[in-house]
């Protein structure tokens, strides 16, 4: 295995660390964050660059690359904490492109892989979802167990209120409609956790840096507050588990491409692993800070409330741990 990125891969790397920067600067996120709304113009700059259908096969519009690419794309979106539909545009797309007939693909993939009709995907619980980014949706993806159908504009989306206002979320009702994806909608889905748990590191990432830089600044009778144990051990260990939560996100999106038999307990493993680190890095990192840490001026509060949000989407760790367990155990009995 190599794990260093190829020319391509490292070229969109750079490409989207410069672009989000520049173009979400934290000011700008708290506007954003603040109105509860998204950039159509910035939104447009992205599909412009292809990103919207980056894992989107050729014949559909998209550039045909693999999930490590996406992953890529991710990991820098959660650093920049940018409000965008990306997440839920490519979660439909993935699901639509793995579950989905040849017809279905064919209607919704060119226009998510082109960005100009969006797409969301939220799990069915009682009759109703909700959904992440539905109010500004073409088309919804309802996942009801091992059933997944797709939703054009649906009927019956409310706004919900969340504690992340970087990412709008909706309540749509009438499950029961829609029309069936024909396949397996399994691969799909892991590959969005996959993509949920490389946002995560971004997130997670951001905040250890922010925590460092201040302990650096922050004097605390004369000395750095980073120079005392007790904050120097805290952002080690922020460090170790964003280690660890991109090394599982990065395989993850490695065994998608090469060995996708094993797609299944790699995306599990990265969601509940990342889900857990994003909460504590986040969380840590406030401490870190002090008193300013929980004040609403600091922006500090946005990147914790988004690992907290995105740890519970398609699972919570909790959950992800319980499949691990069971998918291990299969594969076990099988190998006796």
């Amino acid at each position: 295995m190599n794990f260093d990125f190829n020319d391509d891969q490292q070229a969109i790397k750079a490409t989207a660390h410069e672009f989000l920067a520049d173009r979400f600067k934290l000011e700008r996120v708290r506007q954003l964050a603040e109105a509860g709304s998204y950039d159509d113009g910035l939104w447009s700059q992205m599909a412009e660059l292809g990103w919207a259908g980056i894992f989107v096969d050729e014949e559909h519009g998209g550039q045909g690359l693999g999930l490590v690419e996406l992953v890529i794309l991710m990991e820098e979106m959660g650093y920049a904490l940018a409000p965008s539909p990306f997440l839920s545009n490519a979660a439909a797309g993935l699901v639509i492109q793995h579950a989905g007939s040849p017809e279905q693909r064919a209607r919704w993939l060119p226009g998510i892989a082109s960005g100009e009709e969006l797409g969301a995907v939220g799990v069915v619980r009682d009759g109703a979802a909700l959904v992440p980014d539905a109010g500004s949706a073409a088309v919804v993806v309802l996942l009801d167990g091992n059933a997944a159908s797709v939703h054009e504009r649906p009927d019956g989306v409310e706004a919900v209120a969340t504690i992340d206002s970087t990412r709008p979320l909706y309540r749509v009702r009438g499950a029961d409609g829609g029309e069936p994806l024909d396949g397996d909608a399994g691969p799909g889905v892991d590959r969005v956790e996959v993509a949920l748990a490389a946002e995560l590191t971004g997130v997670g990432q951001r905040a250890m840096e922010m925590a460092v830089e201040y302990a650096r600044e922050r004097k605390q009778f004369d000395r750095p507050i980073g120079a005392y144990q007790a904050i120097s051990h805290r952002c080690a260990q922020m460090l170790l588990e964003i280690e660890g939560a991109r090394s599982a996100a990065y395989y993850a999106g490695w065994t998608a491409d090469h060995e996708p038999e094993a797609l299944a307990l790699a995306a599990s493993m990265a969601k509940a692993y990342a889900a857990d680190a994003g909460w504590r890095v986040t969380a840590s990192a406030l401490q870190v800070h002090g008193g300013i840490g929980f004040t609403w001026e600091h922006d500090l509060h946005f990147f914790l409330k988004r690992a907290r949000a995105n740890g519970y989407l398609l699972g919570s760790a909790r959950e992800h741990r319980d499949r691990v367990a069971r998918l291990a155990g299969v594969a076990q009995a099988a190998s006796a």
